[in-house]
């Protein structure tokens, strides 16, 4: 069992930057790939990044691609989301997800058992 709690949202102005931060309890949490998705009104929830249990393989949207990363720190318990350069559409709200990664599909949503309660971010244009 793992409970993961996000912090970090907020609101910032166009081409500002955030970093998501996601706390876990459990100690399976380092064996347990990690995923960050999001999900604005009235859409469905989407991946934005995920991150194997070693931390030596990282995925990202294309939508974020360069301007997102991921990363793990597996002696803390814990987990990142770096976004700089932000733009309005990233609007969201945004969930830290954590499970075996089975078949390789860390970007698929029905892979995670585990999630957090969500944190808000706003991108003011």
């Amino acid at each position: 069992q793992v409970q993961l709690v996000e912090s970090g949202g907020g609101l910032v102005q166009t081409g500002g930057s955030l970093r998501l931060s996601c706390a876990a309890s459990g100690r399976t949490f380092s064996r347990y790939g990690m995923g960050w998705f999001r999900q604005a009104p009235g859409k469905e929830r989407e991946f934005v990044a995920g991150i194997t249990w070693s931390g030596d393989g990282t995925y990202y949207a294309d939508s974020v691609k360069g301007r997102f990363t991921i990363s793990r720190d597996n002696a803390k318990n814990t987990a990142s989301l770096q976004m700089l350069s932000l733009k309005p559409e990233d609007t969201a709200v945004y969930y830290c997800a954590a499970d075996f990664i089975r078949n390789g599909r860390i970007e698929d949503v029905r892979t995670y058992a585990y999630w957090g309660q969500g944190t808000q971010v706003t991108v003011s244009s």
